[in-house]
Order: structure tokens, then sequence, then C-alpha cells
């Protein structure tokens, strides 16, 4: 049955998918941007087309899947995952606001299985007993795995590029890595949307599944898949400003060979995470790519610092999200 909360939630679902959107819009543009390949409008543009035609590829839904596991089918009900949702929306805004590229991943994470850790206390049930481990420490792992797979693959592809193009004129490489460039950054969006957006068709499935709309393991509506890849586009079309400004140029000044070879390292990295239903965070494997092609100049040339920085955001965003999600499922509580 359609209940009134049922319907909120999704609304708030997609509604984090389009916020998911502007936040992670850096991830796909801020290199094409800071080349001047695209201006920020077209860029913004590219990057939500291809976001969008993501749906008609990535028809597996194995991500989607992994996030539906994460918290214990018996603890999950329409309050527990308005928390989740809650904390999530509520740590993205304030990230995206301080300029930091957090994960949007982990926070849809990290909110869904705290709200299911507080309804397992609630019950006196052990929190634990909530939460499927198996895909929570899929995702811890690749907090660490997806950088450094991204940063490793940057540098592979960069040394390949670097030996093909050593004879050719300066000019003219520049001006064939700048048309690359719209392919790597079409090819990062894609498989961007083919990831993130996945993460809440597994949050509005398990809502319907909870609200006895849908029965376990019941085919998913195709509105769900469509409206989360339209809200990821028209999200990415709002941009990221203030994240595009420390990906693209705090972390270490990228040019149009460093773009093609970061961006396709991210590509192929979410490809391969997607493959196997591991919802991997888009900003932490882009953020490794960069990284990689700032290394191969010389150490230095990476702005250690921001990058420090980025990886205190990394680690706190789950648990944070988490107790936000547990203090927001506690107030909930209350009048349910």
């Amino acid at each position: 049955m359609v209940t009134t909360l049922l319907v909120v939630v999704i609304v708030l679902a997609i509604a984090f998918d389009y916020i998911n959107g502007f936040h992670d819009a850096a991830n796909s543009i801020a290199t094409i941007v800071s080349t001047k390949v695209l201006s920020p409008f077209q860029a913004v543009l590219w990057a939500a087309l291809f976001n969008f035609a993501a749906y008609f590829y990535f028809t597996d839904h194995k991500v989607a899947n992994t996030i539906a596991k994460t918290v214990v089918e018996n603890f999950i009900t329409l309050e527990v995952i308005l928390a989740g949702l809650i904390a999530a929306i509520t740590w993205n805004l304030f990230t995206w606001w301080f300029g930091i590229p957090s994960s949007s991943s982990h926070t849809l994470i990290g909110g869904f299985a705290g709200a299911g850790m507080a309804k397992a206390a609630t019950l006196g049930a052990g929190i634990m007993s909530a939460i499927n481990l198996a895909p929570i420490l899929k995702v811890v792992a690749f907090i660490v795995l997806a950088p450094v797979i991204g940063m490793i693959i940057s540098v592979i592809i960069s040394i390949i590029i670097l030996h093909i193009s050593k004879n050719a004129r300066p000019s003219v490489a520049e001006k064939w890595f700048k048309r690359l460039q719209l392919l790597s950054s079409a090819a990062l969006s894609f498989t961007h949307g083919g990831n993130d957006a996945q993460k809440v068709m597994g949050i509005i499935y398990v809502a319907m599944v909870a609200s006895n709309v849908l029965k376990t393991g019941d085919a998913m509506p195709e509105w769900v898949p469509i409206s989360c890849y339209a809200a990821i586009g028209l999200g990415t079309m709002s941009g990221g400003w203030k994240i595009v400004k420390t990906m693209g140029s705090k972390i270490t000044k990228v040019n149009a060979f460093e773009g093609v070879a970061a961006e396709t390292a991210g590509a192929v990295t979410l490809g391969i995470t997607e493959h196997f239903g591991i919802p991997v965070s888009t900003t932490h494997t882009i953020t490794g790519s960069i990284v990689g092609v700032g290394l191969l100049k010389r150490v230095s040339a990476v702005r250690w610092g921001v990058t420090v920085s980025l990886l205190w955001a990394w680690v706190l965003t789950i648990p944070v999200s988490a107790t936000l999600a547990g203090i927001v499922y506690g107030v909930i509580h209350l009048f349910f």
C-alpha cells in the first residue's frame, strides 16, 4: 500500500540523487574546466548527458542490490530509511558548502546503516545485528582501494600516452589531448552515472519492500531507474563550483594530457567496480587518479596538505553520517 510516508521517502531519495549530482559534478568536469577544454556551462551539460545515458547500459543493478542489503531486512522500516536519507542529505550539503569533496555514496551507506543500528537498539537487540557486515566491509575496504587503484591506473595510462606521443610536436599533441579529454570526461560521467544512480535505486527498492508495495525479489519498476538517472543528471547540470576548484587545481595543477589520463583511469576503475557490484566513491576514485598524474611529474607537485584534509573527510563520512542518522531516528521514533 502506498502511504504518505513512502511518498516522502521516495521524494527525499530522488532529492538526494539530485544533490549527489551537483555535489559530485566536480568529479566529471573539474579537469576539463581547469584545462579550458569546455566552459563550465558546456562541461556540466556534457557531463549530465552522459550521466543519464548510463541508464541505457547499466541494467544489471548490481550496485543497487549491494546497497539494498546493507541493513538486515528485519530492521528496515520507512522510518529507518527516512532517518538515513535526512542524515545523508545533511552531510552532503554541509560538505558541499565548505567545498569538501566527500563521498555521497558513503554518506548514504553510513546513514542507512546508522539508522538501522538505532532501530536495533530500540528493540533491545545488539546494534551490529542490524547490518550485514559483508557489504559494509567491502565498502570500507574500497575507501582505501578505490583511490589507490585509480592512482595506479592513471600512472600506467600516463606512461603509455607519453610513450605513444614522445615524438609528437607539443602543439599538435596538446590539440589531440584536448579532443581526447572530451571522450575521457564523457567516459567518467557515464560510469559515474552508472555507479551513483544505482545507490538511490537500492534505497527506493527497499522502501517499497518495507511498505509491501513490492516483495523481496520482485523486479524494480522501470520508473525508479529512469527517475534516479534523470535526477543525478539534473543535479550535475546545477554544478558544484566550490568542489570543482578543489578537484581541478588545489590537489595538483592539471593539463589536458593529465586530464585525459586521470579521467580515463577514473572511468576504468568505476567500470570495474560496477561490474562486481561494489558501491565505491566516485570522489575518492578521481581524487586518486589526479594524485597519480601529479606523482608522475614529481612528488612535490601534489599539494599533500589539501590531500590529507580530504582524507579526513573520507574517514569521517561513514561514522558521522551513521551518528546523525541514529539521532534523527531517535527523534522520529518519538512520533511514529
